[in-house]
């Protein structure tokens, strides 16, 4: 019983944590995207952090939970923000504009998580404060977690996720259409490099890297 309430409670910790960065993440290629000139993700309700516009039941749930409980790097969906890539402004460049803009939102969510956590302290007075102190910290802690690894997942250059779409916006014309085919098999190539653990040779040390960086930069 008391490692189920231990469970438990560290879902609980970590649940807003998870459901903020990958809502975030989506809403943000949308916004971008709609300074870019594309009101599509507008038009469809998504310029939102509601969690109901964006929850997949799989990416955004079961997923990131049952990697977390296994105690792996938290990895997640949510629903894609619809972006019309040929009406944006910058052709390319707007669409590695608007890929680029979750990793990067939750970078900042990371910097800032580990900003209150290092202010929290002097903020938090009495016994209320002491009492919200230890749940508080873990979730601000959390969210540094969680926004890393979220962050530099995405940044892999694999279709479709939105390194492969920087990626395709980097390469020359002809290569970036070649490149382009092999998005109806990023699932099964990400599925294959995790299985053969390359996955954890080219992306668990530069999630280590940026999470030494953070901590650096906000004395943690």
């Amino acid at each position: 019983m008391g490692d189920l309430n231990g469970t438990i409670a560290n879902v609980c910790i970590v649940a807003p944590a998870i459901m903020f960065a990958i809502i975030a993440h989506e809403v943000m290629h949308g916004v971008v995207a709609l300074r870019l000139g594309d009101d599509t993700a507008l038009r469809a309700g998504r310029l939102t952090l509601n969690p109901i516009s964006h929850i997949d039941l799989f990416g955004t749930i079961i997923l990131p939970f049952g990697l977390y409980l296994f105690g792996l790097p938290v990895l997640g969906y949510a629903k894609p923000v619809p972006v019309n890539f040929r009406v944006l402004r910058g052709g390319r460049t707007g669409m590695m504009k608007v890929a680029a803009a979750g990793p990067l939102t939750n970078f900042v969510l990371a910097i800032v998580s580990g900003l209150l956590l290092r202010m929290m302290p002097a903020f938090l007075h009495g016994s209320f404060g002491l009492t919200v102190a230890q749940p508080l910290a873990l979730m601000l802690r959390a969210s540094v977690i969680v926004n890393v690894e979220l962050g530099v997942f995405n940044l892999f250059p694999v279709l479709p996720l939105d390194g492969g779409r920087v990626m395709f916006g980097i390469l020359p014309l002809a290569a970036a259409h070649a490149y382009a085919k092999t998005e109806r098999y990023g699932f099964l190539i990400l599925l294959l490099l995790l299985y053969t653990h390359w996955l954890d040779v080219a992306i668990y040390p530069v999630m280590n890297m940026a999470l030494g960086a953070i901590s650096w930069m906000v004395q943690l």
